[in-house]
């Protein structure tokens, strides 16, 4: 199994969750993050002054799947989320040893 933690541009969420659903991915957490990577953010005017804003908003999606799904979510997401732009995100790729549903308690692609 394979945990994918995919962070993004909010705008994209829609999008990703779209891609997700028609892999057949039936579980993920969404949580709003802050950060910066490349872009280091931007400067903006504010009442005559400058200001540095340099954690910008972002969505980190986070599932965990079989591996050979994987490989497809990936590709579906660079190439549907791509703009070319700074700041359209990053995927972490984690190996995830076991999953145990606590209600049953079935471990392995069961779990899942």
């Amino acid at each position: 199994m394979k945990k994918l933690e995919i962070i993004i541009k909010p705008e994209k969420l829609e999008s990703l969750k779209t891609i997700l659903e028609g892999c057949k991915v039936n579980g993920l957490m969404i949580s709003n993050v802050m950060g910066y990577g490349n872009q280091k953010g931007y400067t903006q005017m504010y009442r005559g002054t400058k200001y540095n804003v340099n954690l910008l908003p972002k969505v980190k999606v986070e599932t965990v799947v079989p591996k050979e799904l994987a490989d497809l979510i990936i590709d579906a997401v660079v190439k549907e989320i791509n703009t070319g732009n700074y700041g359209d995100g990053k995927i972490f790729i984690y190996d995830v040893q076991d999953a145990v549903r606590i209600r049953t308690g079935e471990h392995g692609r069961e779990a899942l």
